[in-house]
């Protein structure tokens, strides 16, 4: 008969607490039953645990992980047998209905009014919070206020503002891991007072005119309008005027005297209510003034039937701004001015008709504001109503103003003006280096002061021109010579990683964060750096020069750690990005004051306040050392302990030891931390006097019984517990302990003494599961006896 082997053996499984688990094995030969042991006792019947056999598959599953179900597990048969250990851990978590309510819902609150958020927890203590807002720490002040309890943590504003808005997070840590909660908190009140100054657009005897500009901070609600209010001079009162839309910033009053003083305040209304004002400056309700003359207006063209002119605002435009201008024209020696237009026009450019050829003209110009028509300009140059009898200027400042592989742009500007010279276009002409003659780029002349020449071939040297043209023919060329490139290759974007360039980076606070990347694209791209996907914080720059983009950060900062991407793109679409993670940190800080206890007998409990750099740094952890004289050399007893407390057991009576606790992190070791007094192993006297039987004869024989019961204890939450009771028999009893009914002789988180009949149950650090009822059993061969006693942990709700 083959015998039967395991194919899978059980594995070690770490669970979380509440989450379900199971440990699986499978053995060769789907037909054999096999048994489930636990820290060596067969399980028969195990609170949430169940059995499940699936051919040659067996399982032993479990709905809900609990504290008592860790421990060592064994299946066997007649042939195998395999083992494994659950460990359970017991990180912080928070409801996930209550979770999902904070991460997807803000809360929202108004100005004025409280804010307490409470965040229930479980997890094994301690657990550290931490309450951060936009990536700081929150630290309490008068209207906020942390706190931070063993089942929960609450944040606490008396009195909201607007500036409490924005991103929280709350972190809660202990031993076996950590959570984060994002949450969002959103305050509404009241908008700011509009954004100043108050300016005056228009002032006069009859009205004023005024403007403003919306508020930065609208108070969380959109503004639904604003409240203009007017006090005279010399008056207590303010009184309404009016009011206006959300989309109008600019009012205007006649509720004015003529020479009289105002002052003006505006205030933004949303849903919950007007904000504080914006006040002006004393406004005087004057008389309108009209413009002053413009400077003489210029001839821009002349021909037989048009002639165009231009001009200028004048320097002074009067009381209100200017709505227009009137033009007038004479014949040069008339004393009569005869009205251009019927109505005043908005434009400084104006082409005349209607005039008689051969004749010569003269213009004036008067700006029209709401006081009137201003005073009128001085007349301009005379000009004939006729055709140029010489061509136009050269052209001005010709430029490239682009190019590519096969074209080029030109820009240039206006010849210098002359009178009774116009313009009526122009002409772009071009030629190779290899050609004498020059090619005309348009069958017409152009009107426009640019131009894009096409069709041009790669590497080759071109000659161009630009002429301005009237009725008189062209005018002086401006020529320039330019070389047209051949098109680079079109190389799609990538980077050019070596073993040099690493993907994750730890730099030391205060050092330069200077990370280069080399790179290969064409045409040029466009280079993006964004760290944790946002645009790059103005602390660090980038210089992106002949195929290689740098980013320096003169002296890296602990908000400095992420992750950073840079993207290439180039002009084609195609994109290509590099991402790495830096860690900012330093060396730590020293522990806090070093504490020896004495919790369980002949041991020595090491704990410490935590380093300040476990703020910043989540991969610190601490190493413990001990000497045995004050001279001596220290030796390392403890290392890689991410919590604050350790227990030493080697211990020697009438030896005197001191210990030394020091934080690590890849940068190197704080300054030690050391216990001010040696620690010597106390002998403690018994607080038990067993008396001894009287002799009876030969047959001391006698059944178990108790000389001192169980006592109930109440504890703290986390705290250390010790049951103890006396016991006399002989033959000496056995003594077994028992939590509501559960053999505890195997579980290893209960610490079981007899000595000389002192029995005693230790639990090192109590937890919630711990409360219940507890029995200790004292057995020989003529008889049993029990004794009993409750054990209630304060804070276990």
């Amino acid at each position: 008969v083959l015998r039967c082997r395991v194919d899978k053996p059980l594995v070690d499984v770490r669970a979380v607490k509440g989450e379900p688990a199971e440990l699986s094995c499978t053995v060769s030969h789907k037909d054999v039953q096999g048994t489930w042991f636990k820290d060596g006792l067969k399980i028969k019947n195990m609170e949430g645990v169940r059995f499940e056999k699936k051919g040659s598959v067996h399982k032993l599953i479990f709905d809900r992980i609990e504290d008592f179900h860790a421990g060592k597990y064994r299946f066997e048969t007649e042939d195998i047998k395999t083992e494994a250990s659950i460990f359970v851990e017991d990180p912080p978590q928070v409801d996930k209905v209550l979770l999902a309510n904070l991460t997807n819902v803000p809360t929202v609150t108004k100005t004025g009014q409280k804010v307490n958020i409470k965040i229930p927890f479980e997890g094994q203590l301690p657990i550290r919070t931490t309450w951060l807002k936009d990536g700081m720490e929150l630290i309490d002040d008068t209207r906020i206020r942390v706190d931070k309890a063993d089942t929960f943590t609450m944040l606490s504003i008396s009195s909201s503002e607007r500036k409490d808005c924005g991103d929280y997070k709350v972190r809660l840590k202990n031993d076996h891991g950590a959570l984060e909660i994002n949450l969002k908190l959103v305050v509404i009140g009241k908008p700011e007072p509009p954004t100043g100054p108050i300016k005056i657009i228009e002032s006069s005897s009859n009205d004023i005119t005024i403007q403003w500009k919306p508020p930065k901070d609208d108070g969380g609600k959109p503004v639904q309008g604003y409240v203009i209010q007017m006090q005279q001079v010399g008056k207590d009162d303010w009184v309404t005027v009016g009011e206006t839309s959300k989309t109008c910033t600019t009012f205007t009053t006649d509720k004015v005297e003529q020479d009289m003083g105002y002052y003006f305040r505006v205030r933004a209304v949303n849903a919950e209510g007007a904000g504080e004002a914006l006040e002006s400056d004393e406004v005087k309700a004057a008389s309108k003034a009209i413009p002053g003359p413009p400077d003489p207006p210029e001839i821009v063209s002349a021909s037989k039937e048009t002639i165009t002119i231009s001009w200028k605002v004048p320097h002074k435009t009067g009381s209100s701004r200017i709505v227009g201008y009137v033009v007038q024209k004479r014949k040069k020696g008339a004393s009569i001015w005869v009205p251009v237009t019927n109505t005043p026009i908005t434009d400084k450019k104006l082409k005349m008709t209607n005039l008689k050829m051969g004749l010569q003209y003269e213009f004036r110009v008067a700006a029209v504001n709401a006081a009137g028509v201003g005073e009128p300009s001085a007349p301009s140059k005379p000009a004939f109503a006729r055709d140029s009898t010489e061509p136009p200027g050269q052209v001005r400042d010709l430029t490239v103003a682009s190019h590519d592989s096969n074209s080029i742009t030109l820009t240039w500007k206006t010849p210098e003006p002359k009178a009774g010279v116009g313009v009526k276009g122009y002409e772009v002409e071009m030629r190779s280096y290899v050609s004498p003659n020059w090619t005309k780029c348009s069958v017409l002349p152009i009107k426009a002061t640019t131009y894009t020449v096409k069709g041009l071939q790669p590497e080759e040297l071109y000659f161009l021109r630009v002429r301005a043209v009237n009725d008189s023919g062209p005018g002086q060329a401006a020529e320039l010579e330019t070389f047209i490139e051949a098109p680079p290759p079109v190389v799609p974007p990538r980077f050019l990683i070596n073993d040099r360039v690493k993907t994750s980076l730890v730099i030391k606070a205060g050092n330069t964060i200077r990370v280069p990347l080399r790179f290969e694209a064409s045409p040029d791209p466009v280079v993006t750096w964004l760290k944790d996907g946002h645009p790059l914080p103005k602390r660090g720059s980038v210089n992106t020069e002949r195929g290689t983009t740098q980013l320096l950060i003169e002296a890296a900062e602990f908000s400095d750690t992420g992750t950073y991407t840079v993207e290439v793109q180039n002009g084609s679409g195609n994109k290509e990005s590099f991402s790495f993670q830096v860690q900012v940190t330093d060396i730590p800080k020293p522990p806090g004051p070093v504490v020896l206890e004495e919790n369980v007998q002949k041991t020595v409990t090491v704990t410490w306040e935590p380093s300040a750099s476990e703020k910043w740094e989540s991969d610190l952890y601490y190493t413990v050392l001990k000497r045995e004289s004050e001279k001596g050399l220290w030796h390392t007893i403890g290392d890689m302990i991410y919590n604050n407390k350790f227990t030493y057991t080697k211990l020697i009576s009438g030896r005197d030891y001191y210990f030394r606790v020091v934080a690590k992190n890849c940068l190197g070791t704080s300054a030690p931390s050391d216990t001010v007094k040696p620690w010597r192993l106390r002998k403690e006297k018994a607080h038990f006097h067993i008396k001894q039987q009287e002799y009876r004869g030969v047959n001391q024989n006698q059944p178990p019984r108790f000389l001192v019961q169980l006592k109930p204890r109440v504890v703290t939450l986390g705290t250390e517990c010790q049951m103890s009771c006396a016991v006399t028999g002989h033959p000496q009893p056995k003594i077994t302990w028992y939590k509501d009914g559960r053999d505890l002789s195997k579980d290893p988180t209960y610490l079981c003494k007899n000595v000389f009949g002192v029995c005693s149950l230790m639990i090192l650090g109590v937890v919630k599961n711990d409360e219940g009822e507890y029995m200790v059993e004292a057995s020989n061969n003529l008889g049993r006896e029990f004794s009993k006693a409750s054990l209630t942990i304060k804070g276990n709700n």
